[in-house]
């Protein structure tokens, strides 16, 4: 399978939650999935509100012929920089993720040790604030290969959808 079919293939999976571009990305990055979520409670007005929350996360997806360790630890670091620069922290702020899904025609060695390594988290004012958690997964679109942080464990159904 071809990298550019793997990719719609799985954004495809993504288009129904998330907001997907596929212009004016991020620079190296393919496509940027955006989903936002606000939840708020109230008893009988909305100004006695009781409780509220808002969880974002931004998806980027990346495509490289053979991803090296070095390349890997590149697109890391932008994408948890971008990700965190979105990030709008206060009292109903919970979350948000970053998530960055890198598919490659070829994976070197170093990058299956390196990718399960691969850890982010921030929180804001002892969380009281909201956090932000780091998502990673590295496909080997040739073989359906795949490696993920932990907590990107569930990214790897996506392996599935590639074969």
């Amino acid at each position: 399978m071809e990298l550019q079919d793997a990719l719609k293939k799985i954004v495809c999976s993504f288009e129904r939650y998330y907001n997907v571009k596929w212009e004016n990305v991020t620079s190296p990055f393919m496509v940027e999935a955006e989903f936002h979520s606000h939840d708020e409670n109230y008893y009988l007005i909305r100004s006695l509100r009781l409780f509220e929350s808002e969880s974002k996360e931004y998806v980027f997806f990346a495509g490289e012929h053979i991803l090296t360790e070095k390349r890997l630890n590149e697109l890391d670091q932008i994408a948890w920089e971008e990700g965190l620069s979105r990030v709008r922290p206060g009292e109903g702020h919970k979350s948000t993720d970053v998530t960055l899904i890198v598919l490659a025609e070829e994976v070197e060695d170093a990058v299956w040790k390196r990718a399960p390594k691969i850890h982010h988290y921030k929180s804001y004012r002892f969380s009281l604030h909201g956090w932000s958690q780091y998502r990673l997964a590295v496909i080997e679109v040739s073989s359906g290969q795949t490696a993920t942080n932990r907590q990107g464990r569930d990214l790897k159904r996506l392996v599935s959808m590639i074969k």
